[in-house]
């Protein structure tokens, strides 16, 4: 058995009979009960308990399943004596999740932090598939676009990052610069692989500029915002990201819709964990200097 969450939920359920009283001494939302006991059903193969009106009620497999996580629960309640107190230093290991195209802002914030703790070791995890922090994936996630809604989990706003049109010294001398919005049909421009892209000034680029004039497209930001610097073509980066490179000129303002919120998202059970918060806290510290002019 690879997840201790689910069986633990489910022992709970067994022992107090209802999801609601499950979540109550769990500390958690009952969806996220109803949601492990589902799982772990549908891994098993059986049902583990009966469904009334009174409440749950366990069946053959639930009651073998309720002997052999009791015995566990007994042994962690053991193990968390011995241990108790070590929780409280920022040592073993924090693990931060974001999507890739983040961490020209991260890796400085995360090393940094890591220095600050040498007993510390850091895992950065990127990717476009949501880590699962009411399993474990992950300490820490930074997502971007609309509010995360899961369950259980604590999020706070981070940063709201401006991004604009660039066009690179090189495009420049080949090509010259747009005249206004209203030129911008005339130039070449890098853009995304995906036509479904959520980035807000993706879809507006998909919508404004004619689709052959999107000469350089890949599904890698890092390869978009190099290409933009090589003079592939103009396109859209942070005004941050576009100051680090440098040799890049703005070719329109920033605009609200263009823009995309950052938040800090924590699950509930470590929010308050003194890794999670010594890094929290250093983060939105350094965030701070994120607010590009």
């Amino acid at each position: 058995m690879d997840n201790w969450d689910e069986i633990r939920t489910a022992y709970n359920v067994a022992r107090v009979g209802t999801v609601s009283g499950a979540a109550e001494v769990l500390g958690v939302h009952h969806a996220t009960v109803i949601r492990h006991i589902d799982a772990l059903e549908d891994r098993l193969g059986v049902k583990l308990f009966q469904r009334h009106a009174r409440g749950y009620t366990p069946t053959e497999a639930g009651q073998d399943l309720l002997r052999v996580a009791q015995t566990t629960d007994d042994q962690f309640s053991q193990l968390a004596g011995r241990i108790k107190g070590r929780g409280n230093d920022v040592t073993g290991e924090l693990v931060v999740t974001s999507l890739g195209g983040l961490s020209h802002l991260l890796v400085p914030v995360v090393a940094a932090f890591q220095a600050g703790y040498p007993d510390l070791i850091v895992r950065y995890l990127t990717g476009t598939r949501l880590f699962r922090l009411e399993y474990g994936e992950a300490h820490v996630a930074i997502r971007a676009g609309a509010v995360p809604d899961q369950p259980d989990n604590v999020v706070q706003p981070l940063h709201r990052q401006k991004f604009t049109l660039f066009a690179s010294d090189r495009y420049i001398e080949r090509h010259g610069l747009p005249d206004g919005e209203g030129d911008l049909s005339g130039h070449f421009f890098v853009g995304p692989d995906d036509p479904e892209s959520r980035a807000p000034f993706d879809r507006w680029l998909q919508q404004i500029i004619p689709i052959e004039r999107i000469i350089f497209r890949s599904g890698d930001v890092h390869a978009q915002r190099r290409a933009i610097f090589e003079g592939a073509g103009i396109g859209f980066m942070s005004r941050l990201q576009a100051q680090e490179l440098g040799g890049l000129t703005e070719i329109l303002p920033p605009r609200e819709d263009w823009s995309a919120p950052l938040w800090l998202v924590t699950h509930m059970d470590l929010h308050r964990t003194t890794k999670v918060q010594a890094f929290l806290s250093f983060l939105k510290e350094r965030a701070k200097t994120w607010d590009d002019a």
